[in-house]
Order: structure tokens, then sequence, then C-alpha cells
């Protein structure tokens, strides 16, 4: 958390605040190794006068779109979030990146947990981390055929496959648990052992929790908000996510919690059996 309906509303309400600025300075970078590339005094120096060009997402990462042909990626990991603030606000103790733009208002990096991390990216270096990431869930090439192929070239449990980034992009604890639910699957059943019809609605489960996340503007459990500080509702509709205890609203047995993959993982007895 944050996954791609979280990282999609940070990077569109980034953009409606802060494409067609020039970032004048990094004002605060009290945390050196969240930046992977380049070195942090080269980092903060190419990233003065930049101009903001636009401001997308590729799996869970926010990309900001300089002039000259660089690409400020940022991911929020666990506990991040990216919010724009006025010329008077004071950076808190978990503010470890700020960003000062032309007209005096500022881009904070919010991370309590210090997981987060940047990268100033030119092209090359963007194209890499396209290619790092599998394909983007939602796109409309990602069809139920190209899904398949995935899922029987591999022989893992589905949960962990899913939340696999180099397989899937953008697809996180929180929507694994709310895909599989969606479509009966039991998170322990091998990726091979899916029938034709379990595929198809895997892949449809798949994208009605994401798009119900985008609906509902992301899930905030605890630290997440979009740029304009407001937190997501779409935790007040999980179907099995962080419901360990209360009924399925499908068949009414009690949704359990447990650990897959490292993962804690919530699911439905009765209806995601382990036999398919």
């Amino acid at each position: 958390m944050p996954e791609l309906p979280e990282v999609q509303h940070a990077a569109d309400s980034l953009a409606a605040q802060i494409v067609d600025s020039r970032i004048v300075e990094v004002t605060r970078l009290d945390w050196p190794r969240m930046v992977e590339t380049p070195a942090p005094d080269v980092f903060t120096a190419l990233l003065a006068g930049r101009v903001v060009r636009g401001v997308t997402r590729r799996a869970k990462w926010i990309l900001i779109e300089l002039d000259s042909g660089w690409t400020l990626a940022l991911h929020l990991r666990m506990s991040g979030y990216i919010a724009v603030h006025g010329p008077e606000e004071e950076p808190d103790q978990y503010t470890h990146l700020a960003l000062r733009l032309d007209d005096g208002r500022q881009v904070f990096f919010h991370d309590t947990r210090k997981f987060g991390r940047a990268r100033l990216l030119d092209t090359a270096g963007l194209a890499l981390l396209g290619t790092a990431h599998g394909p983007e869930p939602l796109d409309a090439d990602f069809g139920v055929a190209e899904f398949a192929v995935m899922l029987r070239g591999r022989r893992r449990a589905i949960k962990p496959l899913l939340l696999d980034q180099r397989v899937l992009a953008g697809v996180g604890n929180i929507y694994a648990d709310e895909a599989l639910w969606r479509a009966q699957i039991h998170p322990l059943r091998p990726s091979d052992t899916l029938s034709d019809d379990e595929i198809a609605r895997l892949h449809d489960g798949i994208r009605a929790a994401l798009r119900a996340g985008l609906d509902n503007g992301g899930s905030t459990l605890r630290d997440y908000r979009n740029a304009y500080g407001a937190a997501g509702s779409n935790q007040q509709h999980f179907n099995a996510y962080d419901r360990a205890g209360q009924p399925c609203g499908r068949c009414g047995a009690v949704i359990v919690r447990t650990v897959v993959g490292q993962r804690g993982t919530h699911y439905c007895p009765e209806c995601q059996r382990t036999e398919g």
C-alpha cells in the first residue's frame, strides 16, 4: 500500500497542481538513502530549474515528467504520500523530500517509515523502469488470453504471483485479496491449475477491484492521502481485505485471515475453496 488506484489518484491530483511549474530548488533531503539514482548531490542539482511537463503513473511509481528529458520517479512504498503546500508551510519530521516551486508553493514527500524511494531518470532509465514491470491490468490490451498465458506458464500460488510486479503491474495486498474474493479463488491455488472460467473470473475480478478503488478515491488505512491531502474511502467497501471475523457479503461465512507469502491474507473459506 499504496497500490495502483492510490498511486493513480496521487499522480492525477499532483498533475492538476504542478504541471507547467518550475522546480526552483530541493529545500530538504534529510534521508539521502531514499534517492536510488543518481547520487543525492547530483539529484538535487539536476532537479533545480526543471519544468514539470506532466505527471503519470507506471505500476506503483509516480512519474513526474520534466524538461530536458528527465523524469522524477517516486515510489510511496508502505507509508508515503505526496502533497502540495503553500509557501509558509513548514515540513514536519516525516517530510524527507521537499521541492520549492517558482510560485512559492512546495511539494512534500511525507513518509513515516522511510521506505519511499526516488529516482531521477533519463530516457534510458525510464525505459528500463517500464520493462522491469509486467502489463498494466487496466490497459485495453490486457486480455483474458494474455492473462491465461501468464498464469499457465508459471506454477506458483496465485496470490504471490499477483503481487509480483514483474508479472503484473500495480496490484498489491489489498487488491489481490479483493480480486480473489470476487473471482471465488483461494489465494493458495496454484496458478497453472485454474480453469478457463476461473481465469476469466479472476481477470474480471482484478479489473473490477482496481476500478472500485479508483472510483472511491483509493484506500486509506493509515497514511495514504492524495496530493490535496484528502483520504480515500475505498476501505469502506472492502469485501475481504481487513475483514477478518466479519461475515462474507456473498455467503455469510466468516472471513478469515492467514499469511500467504509473508503477507496478511483475507478470504472466505466457503466461497474460496482450495480445490476450486
